[in-house]
């Protein structure tokens, strides 16, 4: 019999199913310190979001097995911590699909029928039939951006009412799409032609605040918009504007850039229908996180491989010496090439060279999968759940085996087909880590501690570099790297690598674009 405790409160139905062959402990509110006494002798901990798992935390447990949370993400948990103690971190990433899909098409029901305003004004003692007429939805476009597991619900639902549906989603491949009945689209293409559009996309720095006041100009008179995710996608001031201009016809709004929210611009008008945050709050999603980490402690404590893994598997000790350096390399080399990438993915390509071939390359596989996807979806993308989240997304995935190239003992190679073209980056390991050895037909060597590069392509003659550092200089921007190669394939073509110690903005970005000479600037954070 294992000691289990639950630090949070959680749903009835979890806490039954635990205590049936173990002990159960239930003390929530108790602070680090409590904590750090309460963990010493238990297998499992089991929290929501209330409670921080620390490293201190961690260290503390000594006989710990598992850290179950009871959601969809981990932020409350040190998961590195918990990898270095050997300890296995779950969570229930598909508790709260159902109830956020159903809330967000809630949400458009409410504002296509005027349901809060009819409610308020019958209480109110009027009788306003005419003022309050309403659109159906049969017919109608759905617009869905992002389309994981709740955007693939609310279009279930969607085609039930008659809808149709497009969407956009950069990481979901033709085939998933089609495979859905949705025709894909650019983003722009999508505020154009739908009459609806819902957000189901993770909050990036590309992503925050992509519905703009240009965004939202450009779109459909009469578009009707629904919010579910995450509240800073959308630039609040700039939506409460376009409806209150009646461009945009209404919105259902559950999530802000701050919360509470009481006193948001958006809750203000009465053609934006609002709720606080209710999406993941139904009976049935907390039953359903409860019970899914329950049963995960169980299949841990009982030897069992548990479904929703976050921290990193391993191979073989023999294999996993040799390729262990290298799952770096391959995350980097997957996450460069995703930046770099324009248009709709179609596949990946991935290529072991070297002595890393000889071995099992799916820690490789799956790091190299974690640099593509890290910003593609809001669950949290590790070694363990990186394979199934590509499947689960129609992510093709092709590999090969081959001869090491000179001068690399091993080298990875990641290359992202969209409809647009290729973009290959390969990287290594050496003494000083990992390094970035070429990207496309450049040959380049970049390693060091930036975490921000910026690659700009330019035409190969003199002044281009003292153009973009007199740019850099007068932005504040500190360049602490800089790689530059010519391309042997583009005559009069160059690749300058850029380490900067902060994130450009938009505005500094095109302004580097705007630059005499300038083809190519991209950002990539690594």
């Amino acid at each position: 019999m294992a000691k289990i405790l639950i630090a949070d409160s959680i749903a009835k139905e979890g806490i039954d199913l635990l205590s049936r062959d173990h002990e159960v402990i239930v003390k929530t509110g108790l602070s680090e310190d409590a904590l750090v006494e309460a963990v010493a002798d238990v297998q499992a901990l089991v929290v929501r979001s209330q409670t921080t798992v620390t490293a201190r935390i961690i260290a503390a447990a000594q006989r710990l097995e598992v850290i179950a949370r009871a959601g969809v993400g981990v932020d409350n948990v040190d998961v590195d911590a918990a990898t270095a103690h050997g300890v296995v971190v779950v969570n229930a990433p598909l508790a709260n699909t159902i109830s956020t899909a159903e809330h967000a098409f809630g949400l458009m029901l409410a504002v296509a029928r005027n349901i809060p305003q009819g409610q308020s004004s019958l209480k109110d003692g009027r009788w306003e039939r005419s003022k309050l007429q309403g659109v159906e939805l049969a017919g109608k476009t759905l617009g869905i951006v992002g389309l994981g597991r709740i955007g693939a619900e609310v279009a279930s639902r969607a085609r039930a009412f008659q809808m149709k549906v497009i969407a956009f989603d950069p990481f979901v491949s033709m085939e998933r799409a089609s495979a859905l009945g949705i025709e894909m689209m650019s983003l722009d293409e999508v505020f154009a032609e739908a009459d609806f559009v819902t957000l189901h996309t993770t909050l990036t720095p590309e992503t925050r605040g992509m519905i703009s006041a240009e965004r939202l100009a450009k779109a459909r008179k009469g578009i009707r918009i629904i919010n579910a995710a995450r509240g800073a996608l959308i630039d609040e001031q700039a939506l409460y504007d376009a409806v209150a201009s009646g461009h945009v016809a209404g919105a259902g709004i559950d999530v802000f850039s701050e919360e509470p929210a009481v006193g948001n611009i958006l809750t203000t008008h009465d053609r934006i229908v609002v709720t606080p945050h209710l999406a993941a709050s139904t009976n049935e999603a907390q039953d359903r996180a409860a019970v899914d980490v329950a049963e995960q402690v169980l299949d841990i404590l009982g030897g069992k491989a548990p479904r929703f893994p976050v921290n990193v598997p391993t191979v073989g000790a023999e294999s996993m010496a040799i390729i262990a350096p290298y799952i770096e390399a391959a995350r980097v080399a997957g996450r460069v090439a995703m930046q770099l990438a324009e248009g709709r993915l179609e596949k990946v390509r991935i290529e072991y060279r070297g002595e890393v071939g000889n071995h099992d390359v799916t820690p490789l596989k799956s790091a190299a999968v974690v640099g593509l996807l890290y910003e593609a979806t809001d669950e949290k993308i590790s070694a363990v759940n990186a394979l199934s989240v590509a499947e689960q997304r129609g992510l093709r995935i092709e590999e090969e085996k081959g001869a090491a190239q000179e001068p690399y003992g091993s080298l990875v190679t990641v290359a992202v087909h969209t409809d647009t073209g290729v973009e290959r980056v390969s990287a290594t390991h050496t003494a000083a880590g990992t390094a970035i050895v070429a990207i496309n037909d450049y040959s380049v060597d970049v390693r060091g501690d930036s975490q921000t590069l910026l690659a700009i392509e330019n035409v190969d003659k003199p002044g281009s570099i003292g153009r973009v550092g007199t740019l850099m200089g007068q932005r504040g921007v500190n360049i602490s790297s800089m790689s530059v190669s010519p391309s042997p394939a583009q005559h009069g073509r160059a690749l300058m690598l850029l380490g900067v110690d902060r994130s450009l903005e938009v505005d500094e970005l095109a302004q580097v674009r705007a630059l005499d000479g300038i083809e190519m600037a991209r950002q990539i954070r690594l």
